[in-house]
């Protein structure tokens, strides 16, 4: 049965050939012109992430480095290789690499480090424990998936993760991720997503690598 939207649009007797807008939670691509944006909305999202919080305890400063470590990940990873999926408003953003380009490159590594102030040892180390423990077979890796607090609980999350898994779907192949908290694991858990084991470095909070095998 048609929704009573559904049957008063079908009723109506004005017909054109205008394309209909693109709906606010239709997931698309982000364009370079937009990584300004979408780094405040990372930074805000990522504002009480536990793993953040520990690389960068100074909450005054946090949202600023916040913002300069995504921006640092779109323009000289994410975009170059991979895709940055967000939506109309771009309050929120899912980041995606493909099979063998999730590698950081040196000097990715070297601005991230500017970041994180006068103690980079603390999160350069756990970064790289990450990226040493990383899924070595092809896959696609959600770098980050952030939704900025005023629209978060909506399921806006799900709907940006969604092209990148039935894209490993077709192609039959692994997503993979880490995930800082246990309610982002509990949601990737809904998606399909398996627990492979925890990280932690240096009395961090725990990271916890998680993959999603094709459907």
């Amino acid at each position: 049965m048609p929704s009573r939207d559904a049957e008063l649009a079908d009723s109506s007797p004005v017909r054109t050939n205008l394309p209909s807008p693109p709906h606010p939670t239709n997931p698309r691509k982000a364009t370079g012109q937009e990584l300004g944006n979408l780094s405040q909305t990372l930074a805000a999202a990522f504002m009480g992430d536990p793993i953040f919080s520990w690389m960068m305890p100074n909450e005054r400063r946090r949202h600023g480095r916040l913002r300069r470590f995504f921006a640092f990940e779109l323009r000289h990873l994410v975009l170059p290789r991979g895709s940055a999926w967000t939506l109309e408003g771009l309050n929120g953003a899912a980041l995606v690499l493909p099979p063998k380009a999730w590698s950081s490159p040196p000097r990715l590594v070297m601005l991230q480090g500017l970041c994180f102030g006068a103690r980079v040892d603390r999160p350069a180390g756990l970064l790289a424990q990450i990226e040493r423990l990383h899924l070595r077979e092809p896959h696609y890796y959600f770098a980050y998936i952030g939704v900025a607090p005023a629209a978060q609980g909506q399921g806006l999350g799900r709907r940006l993760m969604a092209p990148t898994l039935e894209r490993c779907d077709a192609e039959g192949l692994p997503a993979y991720l880490e995930a800082s908290s246990e309610r982002n694991a509990a949601l990737y858990e809904r998606l399909g997503f398996e627990p492979q084991r925890e990280v932690r470095f240096g009395g961090s909070p725990p990271l916890r690598l998680m993959t999603r095998p094709p459907k």
